[in-house]
């Protein structure tokens, strides 16, 4: 089976959606625990790596890396 791959700052569905009813949430902080927060209503949930990856569905929008952001000049 191929693993996940997902980053800091990707927005990932997840298999279950959040109480508010969105089930988007951002990664805002990866380790051995990944924290996630909910696009809709900003609660952050701790869940261990492999309860995450486990729950994950997709990754919907990657980060941007530093070096690909269109400045305005």
């Amino acid at each position: 089976m191929e693993a996940k791959q997902f980053g800091l700052g990707d927005v990932v569905q997840m298999k279950k959606p959040h109480p508010c009813g969105a089930n988007e949430m951002e990664i805002i902080r990866m380790g051995m625990d990944i924290r996630i927060k909910c696009v809709h209503c900003k609660h952050s949930i701790l869940l261990p790596r492999a309860k995450f990856e486990k729950s994950m569905k997709k990754v919907l929008r990657p980060a941007a890396k530093e070096g690909e952001e269109e400045s305005g000049s």
